[in-house]
């Protein structure tokens, strides 16, 4: 099977074209990669928007600004102080990996499977998977790249290839990239929405329709903490189904046709039953859990494997706490059932 590796210098190219193997990126050589500014990065710096793009520190960022390496497709100055608009265009140029720019760390989390190209992690809720402001230690990247410390050139770095991510609050499963010819196959799956995501989740209340579609556009609240339906927001699609309900609560599963941010809390919420434990959607809602959680479960994932094209998928048992929570509901349910 014949893979696609984009360098800059043509030899690279050639040489996977001609030979017909399977190859990534030459190590040695640097990536093009464009980027489009979302809702999430309009009104950013340059240099910000492009670590989130990149998943790179911040100051690294700026130094592929300041060298010339990220270059607006619209001709545009750049430095990395620019706010970005929404639409804006860049290409970046990724040099080859100079070091490992995070220290790993010993962190717990599960793994339901792991070859030389992808790890589908079972995360623990709690665990944020990135760092970011806040959370510069301890996260999954610095457990990923303990547990595992051979990782492929991938966003200038040699790191894991985060292609998607969960909330800290949320558990369950993730696919990462092992390489980069795995990240660039991943990234295209969930782009052109093939990867098959399924979540199972507890909410206040009951939606009118056990079994619905909810398409509203999602986009950054005012506040800019957290989401919104709106009207000029990006496109959102979630299927839900109820599985369980006794007035107060349901249990449901949905799968997610896009994956914006906070999609399902601010979905459900949209309708009137915001997730239990939902501290950020439904403040007011007493929570179950004695730490930040939502009940929220990555349940079910699905993919083509990036190297031959197989359909894999991987399922995750539902967390104690999840469980404990939902035998106290039902058991406060029946005691107010006999009176």
């Amino acid at each position: 099977m014949r893979m696609r590796c984009e360098t800059l210098e043509s030899d690279a190219a050639d040489c996977c074209a001609s030979s017909g193997e399977e190859c990534a990126p030459d190590a040695t050589s640097p990536v093009s990669h464009d980027m489009e500014a979302t809702t999430e990065l309009a009104g950013h710096r340059l240099d910000y928007a492009v670590s989130l793009e990149l998943g790179v520190s911040r100051s690294y960022a700026g130094q592929l600004v300041k060298n010339g390496l990220v270059v607006s497709l619209s001709g545009q100055r750049v430095k990395p102080s620019k706010k970005i608009a929404l639409g804006d265009r860049y290409r970046i140029e990724i040099p080859p990996p100079e070091k490992l720019d995070l220290e790993p760390e010993d962190v717990p989390f599960g793994v339901a499977y792991s070859d030389e190209d992808i790890i589908v992690v079972d995360k623990p809720p709690g665990l944020v998977v990135h760092p970011a402001p806040g959370h510069f230690h301890g996260t999954l990247v610095h457990g990923l790249l303990h547990r595992f410390p051979s990782f492929g050139n991938m966003n200038g770095t040699l790191r894991p290839g985060i292609v998607h991510r969960l909330d800290a609050t949320t558990s369950g499963l993730m696919v990462v990239a092992r390489n980069g010819l795995a990240l660039e196959k991943l990234y295209g799956e969930f782009k052109s929405r093939k990867v098959e995501k399924t979540y199972i989740f507890l909410c206040h209340g009951t939606p009118k329709r056990k079994a619905a579609r909810i398409d509203m556009p999602i986009g950054r609240h005012e506040c800019g903490k957290k989401m919104e339906v709106r009207s000029d927001g990006r496109d959102a699609v979630t299927d839900y189904e109820v599985i369980w309900d006794d007035g107060s609560y349901s249990l449901a599963v949905c799968s997610i046709h896009t994956g914006r941010t906070h999609q399902i809390r601010v979905h459900m919420s949209s309708i009137g039953c915001p997730l239990v434990g939902d501290a950020l959607y439904a403040p007011s809602r007493k929570s179950p859990f004695g730490a930040p959680r939502v009940f929220l479960h990555s349940w079910k994932l699905s993919f083509s494997h990036p190297r031959d094209g197989r359909r894999i998928a991987f399922r995750s048992l539902i967390p104690d706490d999840l469980k404990d929570c939902l035998l106290a509901i039902r058991s406060r349910a029946r005691a107010d059932h006999r009176r």
